[in-house]
């Protein structure tokens, strides 16, 4: 993730102003956008914007509201040309996560009118189904799936090596990572078949590199920004995503298939200790150290409950 200071934010705003350009958002649109998001990085002049809290963003709405006396429509406005800039830092991979999207829907009245109960985008399993067998590409499908059936980040996923995959009992061991839990994953015989398929695929492209995903365009370790177009492009075309609207659920992203994961067990009555095992998440009690779960009956509950995608 790249570090954005005041000394370089004001290319990337013209950068970001150009992708308006290519978008076919008008001058207006364009003019306003880049006056709210100068704004804004003025008032954060010593802050890097790639890492920017819920407090920061509480704290500049304090800012316009009561101290400067912004009319609420003018806020609104503002905080839309926030969100817009950082759904394009996403896309270029500058920055992990749009933090202006959960903010607005819980701050700004605008954005919450007809939308109380908007939330991160959900597919059903039918929608992953198509989403996953709409794609021909043999590395992508299996990113696609790979993200689906485990829940990993899409960070970890792009650090795993093809020494990590045990295909004796379909398991993969992550990368240490700060706050994971549990480093193994389990992975099902849909998901083993296009990870087979796409190391057919890899091993004719011999590359250099241990990672199991690959640039087609380096033959080296596929980038962040690879893996999100790559697997992006599909949702786009099925219509799972909008990057032009304001509502949260209109946007899928990467993260949105460990959401998918974690909602589709739940709701096949699978233990949420296993659950949480299975994302890894960290542990947030002392109990929770002394209270090991079986391996072997993590890895049964959980073939017993990943959706089928038909693949």
């Amino acid at each position: 993730m790249t570090l954005i200071l005041l000394q370089d934010v004001g290319k990337l705003i013209e950068d970001f102003c150009k992708d308006c350009t290519l978008r076919g958002l008008t001058d207006e649109s364009i003019r306003r956008y880049k006056s709210s998001v100068d704004m804004y990085a003025g008032y954060f002049e010593n802050a890097d914007l790639t890492d920017v809290t819920m407090q920061m963003l509480k704290e500049y709405l304090g800012y316009l509201k009561f101290e400067q006396g912004v009319k609420q429509k003018t806020i609104e406005n503002n905080f839309s040309a926030m969100s817009a800039f950082y759904d394009y830092l996403v896309f270029e991979d500058i920055t992990d996560s749009n933090k202006i999207l959960p903010f607005r829907k819980r701050y700004l009245r605008m954005y919450k009118q007809g939308n109380d109960s908007s939330q991160k985008k959900l597919l059903s399993v039918e929608e992953m189904s198509r989403l996953v067998n709409s794609i021909l590409d043999p590395r992508n499908k299996a990113m696609a799936i790979l993200l689906a059936k485990t829940g990993i980040r899409r960070g970890e996923m792009l650090k795993i090596d093809v020494v990590d995959i045990n295909w004796n009992d379909y398991s993969i061991k992550l990368k240490p990572k700060k706050k994971r839990s549990n480093l193994t994953v389990f992975f099902d015989d849909e998901c083993a078949i296009v990870l087979s398929r796409w190391l057919k695929v890899r091993e004719q492209l011999k590359p250099e590199t241990k990672a199991l995903f690959v640039s087609y365009q380096t033959n080296g370790r596929l980038s962040r920004n690879g893996a999100y177009q790559a697997v992006m492009k599909y949702a786009r075309r099925l219509g799972f995503h909008n990057s032009d609207s304001d509502r949260l659920e209109d946007h899928f992203g990467p993260h949105c298939f460990r959401h998918w994961f974690t909602t589709w067990l739940l709701r096949s009555d699978i233990q949420r200790e296993y659950v949480k095992e299975l994302r890894g998440d960290s542990r947030g009690e002392a109990i929770d150290i002394y209270h090991h779960i079986d391996r072997e009956d993590l890895r049964k509950a959980y073939l017993a409950c990943i959706p089928k995608l038909g693949i």
